[in-house]
Parts: C-alpha cells; structure tokens; sequence
C-alpha cells in the first residue's frame, strides 16, 4: 500500500494541505525526530509530515537529527518520500522562483551521521542514481502539466552550513558540475535510500547564490521572501501530484538487501 512522506523544508513545514490531522510521538533508536509526525489524509492517501528543521525553524541543518527523521517515517510504514529544500542556484537559468527536481548531489558534509549500519554491520548502498527516478519523474511531469517554471534534472551540492558559502567556494561549485546549492539533502536521500523509501526533491530556488556579481549576496532575509512567494506553487504541486504515486515496487526497496556485508 502507498503511503506517503513529506519531509517539509525551510518556508514549507505547514500541515495545512492535510485533513484529518494528528500529532504523535515517534519513538526512535536514534532518538527523537525534529518534532512531532503530523499525520492526515490527502484525499484517500495516508501522509506523514516532519518539519525539517523542528517547529519555527529551530534547528540547524548540521543539528538536524536525519537517522531519526528517516527511521521514524519507516516506522510508520511510509513507502515513498517527498522532500521539501530550498536551494541557492548557481546556474543563470535556475532563476529565484523556479523548481528544481535534482536527479544527482555532491556531499560536502563533515559532520552527519550518514548510515543506519554501524559496528560490524556493514552496508555499501549504491548511490548512482541517489533519487527514485520513477517519483522524481512523475513530479517533474506534474510541474509540467502545471506550466510551473521548473528543471527536470538537476545536480545538488549539500555543504554543512549554516554558514552560507565565500564567493570563491560558490564558484567553484560551479566548476564542479553543480548546479543548486543547499544545507540538508545529505544525508536525508541516503538514509532513506537504506531505508528502502523511495525520495525526490522538490527544490525552491530562492537567490542566485554569491558567485553572481548583479545579485545581492544570499541572505536569511532574502530566502524567506523567495520562499513564501514559492509556497503556494509547491502546495499547488504536491495536491496535483501525490495522487498520482501508485507503484509500489521499486528498486530503492531493493538496494540495502543486496549491499549487506
């Protein structure tokens, strides 16, 4: 059976798409999740929501405890997850309003937890193709049908933070092949990935970084506007494309059983 996650992001951690709402306590082995799983229904689906970042934003990205956000939506038996993040564009045609469905990410991470398997349990999970093509298609697609503003694919770079990057760095992100910049999709989509739920991205570029020279700098001030003028077309996104999640069989599911040691 389908059941769905939405790990909600910087700008978008409101339930109000949902009815039917509760709030539970999700007891985990790596300890307490951002805050409270709200649960409803989207139509006939079941849906559980964590905000990323706790109620009012009070958590930083490299605090965000991701083992337990993951493991928690497992718990509750959810088979695919939809992220929310907003990310920093570092390519002229990912302009500030546009969605973004990455397909690729460089981890510039230090500090996170990035695996379920630790002591002699040893996991080497294929990240290849680190997103579900099958959900990010089908998002992309919906984004489509919907003339929002978007790009199909998309490679995310994720840097610790919360500190925002030098001008130097942020241009050689772009030497690198990157092409949008943000704080947690490492390593949310690997954890997930062994916990064998399906993840896409639905990435709300909000400002062109600091590598573009005609651009204010990125500010905190400055993603918050982008964001709250984002918000309503990602809601617009997610009511028109969740229905449309009806396979269950995958190989996400698959991935960890086959990487064992």
């Amino acid at each position: 059976m389908v059941k769905i996650g939405i790990i909600g992001g910087t700008g978008f951690d409101s339930p109000d798409i949902l009815q039917q709402i509760r709030r539970m306590k999700v007891h985990t082995p790596y300890g307490a999740p951002s805050s409270q799983v709200v649960t409803g229904r989207l139509g006939s689906l079941e849906i559980a929501l964590i905000p990323r970042h706790g109620e009012g934003h009070s958590i930083n990205p490299s605090l965000v405890n991701y083992r337990a956000n993951v493991w928690a939506l497992k718990e509750l038996h959810i088979t695919h997850i939809v992220a929310v993040t907003a990310v920093g564009s570092l390519r002229e045609e990912i302009a500030p309003g546009h969605l973004v469905f990455p397909d690729q990410f460089i981890d510039r991470t230090t500090q996170r937890k990035g695996s379920f398997f630790e002591g002699h349990e040893v996991c080497h999970i294929p990240m290849a193709e680190p997103f579900c093509p099958r959900l990010r298609q089908l998002l992309a697609g919906t984004a489509e049908r919907l003339a929002l503003a978007h790009h199909k694919q998309a490679t995310v770079i994720t840097i610790e933070g919360p500190r925002f990057s030098t001008r130097a760095e942020s241009r050689m992100y772009r030497q690198w092949g990157a092409d949008v910049i943000n704080m947690s999709t490492v390593p949310e989509v690997v954890l997930a990935r062994e916990a064998g739920i399906c993840y896409a991205s639905i990435a709300m570029s909000t400002d062109y970084d600091c590598w573009h020279a005609s651009e204010e700098p990125v500010s905190w001030e400055l993603i918050q506007k982008t964001m709250g003028q984002n918000a309503a077309n990602v809601q617009q996104l997610l009511l028109a494309a969740i229905p449309g999640i009806d396979f269950v069989d995958c190989a996400c599911k698959q991935a960890t059983a086959a990487s064992r040691l």
